[in-house]
């Protein structure tokens, strides 16, 4: 593990507290072995951030990569190979992270496209590493 955290450099803005906010979960031996046999990749844009977050679930590991928000191209899914990837201001993440939005409001911003989301299915693993950290 501490090989882990040798490894691992300073991320900032939006991809700086998503990471401090999964990061925990290497910890959590529950966490590791639900997703131990999980490879997953889901980009997270706070489209008025300047940093995107790339979430990787790898073998019951979470490691979280930033990427500039402006240069649109390079979060593109062949760039990034991403499955999943949600996207909506950086106040409706809070929201949705805390739980502070029901399932209905959620589809409401949905239709409304202030939250868009690619891969839902891939996406609704968020839901289950949200439960993780509270």
């Amino acid at each position: 593990m501490s090989e882990y955290k040798e490894k691992r450099r300073k991320l900032i803005g939006f991809a700086g507290v998503i990471d401090k906010f999964f990061n925990p979960l290497n910890n959590i031996e529950e966490f590791r072995e639900r997703f131990k046999d999980t490879n997953l990749k889901i980009l997270l844009n706070a489209i008025d951030g300047r940093y995107a977050a790339l979430v990787k679930i790898s073998n019951g590991n979470i490691e979280v990569e930033g990427y500039k928000n402006k240069e649109r191209e390079n979060l593109k899914r062949d760039i990034l190979n991403w499955e999943g990837k949600l996207e909506t201001t950086l106040h409706l993440f809070l929201k949705i992270a805390n739980g502070e939005l029901s399932t209905l409001s959620i589809i409401i911003k949905l239709i409304m496209r202030k939250i868009k989301i690619k891969g839902v299915k891939k996406v609704l693993i968020l839901k289950d590493l949200f439960s993780f950290i509270k």
